[in-house]
């Protein structure tokens, strides 16, 4: 009988942790915040329930001794300190369960890396100005974002991945989650020595403004570039997709078709992750429409 009620036992917590370990790893949407006044608040955004990751952006000027800027479009002006006020709102995101990070790069900006000790110095300033260091210029508030996004999508592809190995060096003070979004095309020409680390925790690949592997008349070279992007080293990629017809040069998929015919081939793959969305502005119910299908 004892052996009978340790057996019972052991079956529960295994299957307990099982369900955790399920939950952890639960497939969700993404969405880039950040480059339209009219997109509503970043509070807004995470009460809504629709996103379990919101990246801020863009840090769009960096690296090569160009003086960091933060650039949220009319939601705030960094140089007179306004954004300041989104402290509380990143507080209120990440007490909802939703990881913030801090979106680089971006279409239009000036930003690269020179070395890897130019690497190692846009980490620090990362680290002390939004992460979990001391700065006494903080544009963000005393808020300490979960991580960083790498939306680069210009350049030469150097050196990103020394800044990945320099924030992934914090962690062991506190986690930085990494995020990389490169586009479809496979492997990407400015972040594949990056993703290449193993180090980033999610992958949201941009399968739009790129028509060999977006979705057209149908899904076929989309799901082809998927499947290709499964082998990358990171435990979750995500399907990037634009919100509506405007908020990219091709690419959209209406939510129906994305249910009915792209995640029933996507989701069986063991990385699946979820669904990045860009941008907030432009998602006028798509996350809503497929929030239940993920």
């Amino acid at each position: 009988m004892a052996s009978l009620k340790w057996l019972l036992s052991f079956l529960a917590s295994s299957l307990l942790m099982v369900s955790l370990f399920q939950s952890s790893q639960a497939a969700g949407i993404a969405v880039y915040w950040g480059q339209n006044g009219g997109e509503g608040s970043l509070a807004d955004t995470c009460a809504s329930g629709n996103y379990q990751f919101v990246n801020v952006a863009f840090l769009s000027t960096f690296g090569g001794g160009r003086t960091p800027v933060l650039n949220l479009a009319d939601h705030c002006n960094p140089d007179a300190g306004t954004c300041t006020s989104l402290s509380d709102e990143i507080k209120a995101c990440q007490n909802q369960n939703i990881k913030v990070l801090l979106s680089l790069g971006g279409g239009a900006g000036s930003y690269g890396l020179t070395s890897a000790d130019d690497a190692g110095q846009v980490a620090n300033y990362l680290w002390n100005t939004f992460l979990g260091g001391q700065s006494g210029s903080r544009p963000l508030g005393d808020a300490v974002l979960d991580g960083i996004d790498f939306d680069i999508e210009t350049g030469t592809g150097q050196y990103w991945d020394n800044l990945a190995r320099a924030l992934s060096g914090f962690s062991s003070q506190k986690k930085v989650y990494l995020s990389a979004a490169p586009q479809c095309p496979f492997p990407d020409a400015n972040l594949n020595t990056a993703i290449s680390t193993g180090l980033f925790d999610y992958v949201w690949i941009q399968f739009y403004n790129n028509g060999q592997c977006q979705y057209g008349t149908n899904a076929d070279s989309l799901i082809a570039s998927w499947n290709q992007w499964t082998s990358v080293q990171s435990n979750q990629i995500f399907l990037g997709v634009p919100a509506a017809p405007g908020a990219a040069n091709g690419g959209f998929i209406p939510s129906d078709v994305l249910i009915s015919q792209v995640l029933p081939s996507i989701k069986s793959s063991p990385k699946y992750g979820g669904v990045m969305i860009w941008n907030k502005f432009f998602d006028n119910g798509y996350s809503s429409a497929i929030k239940g299908s993920i």
